[in-house]
């Protein structure tokens, strides 16, 4: 009796082994069946989505992406827009001295994103432009996408309220309204490289704001 259920287990051992060599076999099988000519395909069509994102960038560079730059004139503006398909434009004084703040952060993420245009434009030599986008508030950055202005950045407030706050949280907010190609986490801003103490707003994508016509470095919170 005992030997015959040694001989019914090794018979189950015996059939899952074979059964496992089987499984084994069939998949060396299916890696043989990619010949050198399969091989050669694959490295085709990875060397043609290289080459498509390279003529992609070459031809952001020549909308002028890739550096952050200066517009002269609302006339400007709106070419500048139609000829890409995400735009950020800070709408600038000089009399205000954050503005210069976003300077330095918007130059870096500029050669970051060159999937996105990156311009200023003075707010005080763009009236009529200044009223249609509501802009009332400086530093404003209005971020449009297909032409549109799907959001603003109004002053600091979405940033931390401060005027240390780094590149990559505004990395993060322009992150939000999808105007950069983000591969952070959404969800939560970067506050890690905050001060502590400091505050911060999140923020739901694409909303758009109106405020009182002010500089935010003359609102009295500096």
């Amino acid at each position: 009796m005992a030997n015959q259920a040694v001989e019914m287990i090794t018979k189950v051992l015996e059939q899952t082994v074979k059964v496992a060599e089987e499984q084994v076999d069939a998949q060396l099988s299916r890696l043989n069946e990619i010949d050198e000519d399969e091989l050669e395909r694959l490295k085709e069509r990875r060397l043609e989505a290289l080459k498509k994102a390279q003529k992609q960038k070459q031809e952001w560079l020549s909308k002028g992406h890739g550096e952050y730059r200066e517009i002269p004139s609302e006339k400007d503006f709106f070419s500048e827009v139609k000829e890409s398909k995400n735009v950020v434009c800070h709408f600038y004084r000089n009399s205000t001295f954050r503005c210069k703040i976003l300077d330095k952060h918007l130059a870096i993420l500029a050669k970051k994103h060159v999937e996105t245009k990156f311009i200023k434009l003075n707010a005080e030599k763009a009236p009529f432009l200044s009223e249609r986008l509501r802009i009332k508030v400086i530093p404003t950055l209005a971020l449009l996408i297909d032409g549109k202005t799907k959001d603003y950045v109004v002053g600091f407030t979405d940033l931390g309220n401060t005027d240390e706050f780094s590149t990559e949280m505004l990395e993060w907010r322009l992150g939000c309204t999808e105007v950069i190609n983000y591969s952070g986490n959404l969800m939560e801003p970067p506050t890690a490289t905050q001060k502590s103490g400091s505050k911060f707003t999140k923020v739901e994508k694409k909303t758009i704001r109106g405020r009182g016509y002010d500089s935010d470095s003359d609102s009295g919170d500096d």
